[in-house]
């Protein structure tokens, strides 16, 4: 036997930051407050010539307490949003007070900080439209004028550093934009970016960064940030995906708020403390201050992901007398004075997972977030970000399509449905022809569990664009029929239904290999069981079988097993030429049918049937299923 064992280790807990770094949190109350009884920065006015206006222009410095000409420091240039000037920061944002109140805590490397008119025209008041096209434009206009006249200013007026170690750049919306945009496209002058509610005027990703690997290497710093209901969170979250997918490390903070003041304080205070000191980038790849989960309804806060994947919950029912979210363990949740019922988990695992509202004894979903067909009925889902879930990200690869599909069962006497994934160009290639995964769900789930919770779709048109599995059709169907579902008679009715309707509806439908080396057939837990059963008395109809988190369910299946095994024994040889792959894999130990299956290896071993073995810790969970998909298709068709 042909057994590979491959144990892949997830890395769940990051290294802290090096002590010279700040923790990541909230600022705490008070930090923008003045106090008294500490040194103060100074606030100078300056005017300097600019050569690209052709005008004298006006800018804002902050110098830090106890500045003093017989010392150097580095710089940070601090911009502005769209509607506002020199003086938005000082008036709205309090910079200085941050700033003071941090020195007086030794948060802070003493440091100049510039505020600059980032509206680079003669007239740059912020008056009349603001949106006007030469206004807009100015904009851009800045990065000239910060770059050949504003920095050689402050570098004769002040003693400060003239290398891009010393030198950072940041802004707030408009700002935003251009620290991103002037930062990142001088990697020569700034080695510490940051981009706060970054406005539409960011360029794209692939143009901000079309060189990665020279990001890597020059930067000190890369910040990114927004409120998690600021309207702007597209431009933010695009550019921290894309840093991602390139590995270029950064931080990434998601904080609750919107497009105001309150966000943008709250960055400044965060933002400055990792400034001009020793960074170690390998200690951090993003930290993310937490953020409503990505299977919220459309604008709903909660459930919140906390940093360390604890979950915080909120429900109103000011007439409920109990409250529990149930997450596999179930938590009590506490009633406030205007009827909300809030709480927070322990640690959550990374990837999806169902869960429950049980009212007054009542298990129901929760309103604020999708519902999953899951457990045997509607169930919420929760996803819990993955560091390792690139593989089912949603890239800039051609994508294909899952299609809804409604055929008549001969076997059931009735209409069934089932879904299927065409792969990209299906609809352009009208001669070729594809072969075909058939994957079943597991107990409880129904023909959406592959394409919802599975994110097929996205494994599949990630898996291709690689061109690390052939284009296929991947075919989803429904493998719930009445009465016991782990009985043999259950196991046949799906047999039938696979062979009988299923395979002859797609191959009259699409454009498919019709032969049995162009045929897959896969599931995972009763799926698994089903693909046990159909699969090894039809290798002449399947060349590929994928057994995920199963094996026979012992005492209870005995019989079906023995009279498998013995059907296995006597045509050991015809299995063996027949199957191209007889692939089963495992989420370690702690997967309910891990000694099941370890039972189903020794016989196979002991018969000498051919197979390959896999795991991936993870348990009984979806987390641990769309891994098998990952890496079960490039097997296939080969």
């Amino acid at each position: 036997m042909k057994k590979i064992v491959y144990l892949t280790i997830i890395s769940i807990l990051r290294a802290m930051m090096a002590l010279s770094q700040p923790a990541v949190k909230h600022s705490p109350t008070g930090f923008d407050k003045p106090r008294t009884g500490i040194a103060h920065g100074k606030l100078d006015t300056v005017t300097y010539t600019s050569r690209t206006v052709d005008s004298r222009r006006r800018a804002i410095v902050y110098l830090p307490p106890g500045y003093t000409p017989k010392k150097t420091y580095p710089v940070l240039y601090l911009l502005h949003g769209i509607g506002g000037d020199e003086f938005e920061w000082l008036n709205q944002g309090t910079p200085q007070v941050i700033l003071d109140n941090l020195y007086a805590d030794k948060k802070l490397e003493p440091m100049i900080v510039v505020l600059p008119n980032g509206r680079a025209m003669k007239d740059d008041r912020a008056t009349g439209n603001i949106m006007a096209p030469d206004k807009v434009a100015a904009f851009a206009t800045f990065e000239r004028d910060l770059l050949d006249d504003l920095i050689p200013f402050i570098q004769k007026k002040y003693p400060v550093y003239t290398d891009r170690e010393h030198r950072a750049l940041a802004g707030l919306s408009m700002g935003g934009g251009q620290s991103l945009n002037f930062g990142l496209g001088n990697l020569d002058k700034f080695a510490w970016v940051g981009g706060f509610s970054s406005a539409p005027n960011t360029k794209k990703p692939e143009e901000l960064v079309p060189d990665p690997e020279a990001a890597k290497s020059k930067l000190k710093l890369l910040w990114i940030s927004c409120g998690d209901h600021d309207g702007l969170m597209s431009f933010s979250k695009r550019t921290h995906d894309y840093l991602e997918q390139k590995n270029v490390p950064h931080i990434f903070s998601v904080e609750p708020g919107i497009h105001d003041f309150k966000v943008w304080k709250n960055d400044l205070y965060l933002f400055s403390q990792f400034l001009f000191k020793p960074v170690d980038i390998d200690k951090f790849n993003r930290m993310i201050l937490g953020g409503p989960a990505s299977t919220n309804i459309r604008g709903s806060k909660y459930p919140f992901i906390l940093p360390d994947h604890r979950v915080a919950f909120r429900l109103k029912a000011p007439e409920a007398q109990k409250v529990q979210v149930d997450l596999g363990r179930k938590y009590d949740m506490v009633k406030d004075t205007a009827g909300y019922w809030t709480a927070t988990t322990d640690s959550v695992g990374e990837g999806f997972h169902y869960y429950s509202l049980i009212i007054d004894g009542v298990a129901t979903t929760d309103p604020s977030s999708q519902t999953f067909y899951g457990m045997g009925r509607m169930a919420s889902g929760i996803e819990i970000p993955f560091d390792g879930g690139e593989y089912y990200a949603l890239k800039n690869v051609p994508h294909g399509d899952i299609r809804i599909k409604t055929y008549y069962s001969t076997v059931t006497k009735s209409w069934r449905r089932l879904f299927v994934y065409t792969p990209p160009g299906y609809d352009l290639n009208s001669r070729a022809q594809y072969p075909v995964l058939y994957i079943l769900h597991g107990g409880g789930e129904d023909e959406t569990g592959w394409a919802f919770q599975g994110k097929t779709d996205l494994i599949m048109d990630n898996l291709i664009a690689a061109k690390q599995a052939k284009p296929m059709l991947v075919v989803m169907p429904d493998a719930n029929f009445s009465g016991a579902g782990f009985g043999e008679a259950g196991l046949k009715t799906f047999a039938n239904e696979i062979k009988q309707n299923i395979i002859p509806f797609i191959e009259k439908t699409y454009r498919v290999d019709r032969t049995p080396q162009g045929r897959a057939l896969a599931g995972l837990s009763m799926g698994g069981i089903n693909t046990l059963y159909t699969g090894i008395y039809n290798t002449d109809t399947f060349s590929y079988l994928g057994v995920f988190s199963s094996g026979w369910i012992l005492p209870m299946q005995n019989s079906i097993a023995d009279a498998q095994y013995d059907f296995m024994k006597k045509n050991a040889a015809k299995i063996n030429t027949n199957l191209k792959a007889f692939w089963i894999a495992m989420g370690g130990k702690e997967d309910i049918a891990y000694k099941n299956c370890q039972v189903m290896l020794a016989k196979l071993d002991e018969m000498k049937i051919k197979h390959t073995y896999y795991e991936y810790p993870g348990g009984h969970t979806w987390p641990v299923w769309r891994n098998d998909l990952y890496k079960f298709a490039p097997v296939l068709f080969k």
